[in-house]
């Protein structure tokens, strides 16, 4: 289990430092509830870690951190003293203090520019760390610390950024060119107009034809029938003169 656990992060610290830039000295944000489970699993953080991610790391934390753990009393007296240790990193609630989980949200705003790994395991903070892309997320399950594999959103941001370098800068702007110049882009609000094609002729002009011709029929018939009777009344007339003669 160890050796599955060593392979999936280095495969997951590959991803981070090929797609994101991280860079040694690994910096890690570790708030209260990381501390707590670490003295209570017995974990040695300082030590462990860096053997873990594959290179050194600094541990740091802020004082919005500090000032929650120190409001939480003997209860987290252990915790306080190991985030104590740690660098404490300038965060932008000097007068009015806010939540560990706040404060670490507000240190990767904007993309994540300092690089920070967020060590928490605060479910919801987590969740919300999952949202951002380019921020990798450490949490300890079953007396060891992992390194959660890359989120749906990292993923798709990657993914996103490979698509538009397949095709360099220049020819995105060679092929806007030339759709200009034939004449195919779309200007906005402008509406392709129909061009009119040549049609046959009007139905309507068809329907008055075919009335016409209908009503012709019937006269035609009528000619035809007194034809017939005046050939049939000859040769009545022919028959009798025969008999008589």
């Amino acid at each position: 289990m160890k050796i599955t656990r060593q392979k999936h992060a280095k495969k997951n610290m590959g991803f981070y430092k090929h797609n994101f830039q991280f860079r040694e000295p690994f910096q890690v944000l570790v708030d209260g509830t990381f501390c707590h489970a670490a003295l209570r699993n017995k974990i040695q953080i300082r030590e462990q870690l860096p053997g873990y991610l594959g290179g050194a790391a600094q541990l740091c934390t802020t004082r919005c951190i500090l000032k929650e753990l120190e409001s939480l009393g003997k209860a987290l007296y252990g915790a306080k003293l190991i985030a104590q240790s740690f660098q404490v990193r300038s965060c932008s609630h000097h007068k009015d203090p806010v939540s560990g989980s706040a404060c670490l949200l507000s240190m990767v705003e904007e993309g994540n520019p300092h690089h920070f790994f967020v060590a928490t395991q605060d479910q919801d903070l987590a969740n919300k760390v999952k949202k951002k892309a380019g921020i990798p997320l450490l949490f300890i399950i079953q007396n060891t610390m992992v390194l959660d594999k890359p989120s749906p959103k990292s993923l798709a941001f990657v993914q996103t950024l490979q698509t538009s370098q397949l095709v360099p800068e220049h020819q995105k702007q060679s092929i806007v060119q030339l759709k200009e110049r034939e004449g195919l882009t779309k200007q906005e609000g402008e509406k392709r107009r129909k061009r009119k094609r040549a049609g046959g002729p009007n139905p309507l002009s068809c329907l008055k034809k075919k009335r016409t011709q209908e009503n012709q029929k019937p006269a035609e018939k009528k000619k035809r029938r007194r034809k017939r009777i005046r050939v049939k009344t000859e040769a009545v007339q022919s028959l009798q003169k025969n008999e008589k003669e």
